[in-house]
């Protein structure tokens, strides 16, 4: 495409790529705060419609599960309406349960609500297309971890900040009861001023709109052989790995913490935020050698990455689920959260290159792993016989497992011939 930019400036306005690299981060971070605004406050939400364990996993289930069906919808209108307005859109509607979660006042009502907050999720898929459009091959790895990255970080800020906003509402005479229900306003208007941000300052394409450039969604007819694509399954495993661990533990860190630690539900929405904070720079960092070892490698070396952090994040899970102190605890934290960051940010440097023509599509079916990922993991957590030490060193090992997968996946297997040679020539700087 015409007009991609071959440099990543981060500190640059200028030209509407670099607009729409800010503000498609900043409505992934947004929507990231509003999808997991609920997790650090369960401790007080578990008291206070007093949940069993079993009913806090199905929660935790539900906030990932209508994840998985919005992204596979998502990619498709990225192709079809373009990323613009699939982002208003989706940021118009997914509002409305995020202010609305507060008339919950019952188990029943309050998964409803999980489960339809869950479909801002899907704004991942958006952020990633949005950014493969404005970037050159040579830089898309880097260009989508960065905002893939630091949309990420909005699960740490919520962790942190939401347990801040929740005790500052109680310090103005609200219960506990009414304080978590008027926190969730916060990102519901955040919400909708990025609609307006969106709709004012970004394009689909550096070239301008699909209806500008005259993108026809009527002649594009769906690609289904992308699901016969076997490299696009390893990618979905190995995201759900990665991805769907990182889902799993902004859901749960804060009650491990308090239950295990026995800390406060500010203090375990620090640590918890801590891991999210990663993200400012380990997705990136997946990115960034990702890129490095395709210009030097081609796509057989990007795989060798993904499958190399794969492979230390599993084993730095399985230490944390043994950590007997808080402090190894955070240690090991933070050795299994650099790697599986760094995996995310791995996995979207190859995710552009599989299939050119239907980078949504692909992107959406890959994105829905992470979140499939999630819901698998949410089981084990639910469950009354496995703990959740034991439910951390159980996926430990799966993710071992799945990045054997992915060592022996060759990633530069032509399904479609020009495709990948194009992708490993533009890698290579060819």
């Amino acid at each position: 495409m015409e007009n991609q930019l071959t440099k990543l400036n981060i500190f640059s306005f200028k030209g509407v790529q670099m607009r729409t690299f800010h503000i498609t981060w900043l409505m992934f971070f947004v929507c990231f705060f509003g999808w997991f605004g609920l997790a650090p406050l369960m401790p007080t939400i578990r008291a206070e419609l007093h949940l069993t364990k079993a009913q806090v996993g199905n929660t935790i289930i539900a906030s990932v599960t209508a994840t998985i069906i919005a992204r596979l919808l998502i990619g498709k209108l990225c192709d079809a309406w373009g990323p613009r307005k699939t982002a208003i859109r989706l940021l118009l509607i997914g509002s409305i349960p995020v202010f609305f979660v507060g008339l919950a006042h019952d188990y029943t009502t309050f998964i409803l609500f999980r489960l339809a907050i869950g479909i801002i999720g899907a704004s991942f898929v958006i952020t990633q297309f949005h950014t493969s459009m404005m970037f050159a091959p040579n830089i898309k790895g880097t260009a989508n971890a960065v905002t893939g990255g630091w949309g990420n970080l909005g699960g740490g800020v919520t962790n942190m900040v939401m347990p801040l906003i929740f005790a500052a509402i109680v310090g103005f005479g609200y219960t506990k009861a009414d304080a978590w229900r008027y926190a969730m306003i916060v990102p519901g208007v955040m919400m909708l001023i990025i609609a307006f941000l969106y709709y004012k300052y970004t394009k689909d394409t550096p070239n301008g709109n699909y209806d500008e450039i005259g993108h026809n969604a009527a002649d594009k007819k769906t690609d289904w052989s992308v699901l016969a694509d076997w490299r696009v399954w390893a990618l979905t495993i190995g995201y759900a790995m990665c991805f769907g661990m990182e889902l799993t533990f902004d859901n749960v860190a804060s009650l491990h913490f308090v239950d295990n630690f026995h800390l406060s539900q500010s203090q375990a929405g620090f640590w918890a935020g801590i891991f999210g904070f990663m993200n400012l720079f380990a997705r990136a960092l997946g990115g960034i050698v990702s890129d490095k070892v395709g210009r030097k490698f081609g796509m057989r070396g990007k795989g060798l990455l993904l499958a190399g952090v794969l492979l230390l994040e599993g084993l730095g899970l399985i230490l944390f689920a043994q950590a007997g102190s808080l402090m190894v605890a955070i240690i090991t934290m933070l050795s299994f959260a650099l790697f599986l960051k760094m995996s995310n940010g791995a996995t979207y440097g190859i995710v552009p290159f599989i299939n050119s023509k239907n980078v949504g599509m692909v992107s959406g079916i890959v994105g829905a792993g992470g979140n499939l990922g999630g819901m698998i993991f949410g089981f084990l957590f639910k469950s009354q016989s496995i703990t959740y030490v034991q439910a951390f060193t159980y996926i430990g090992f799966i993710v071992i497992a799945v990045s054997v997968i992915i060592f022996i996946t060759k990633f530069s297997k032509p399904a479609h011939v020009s495709e990948s040679v194009t992708a490993d020539s533009a890698l290579a700087g060819v």
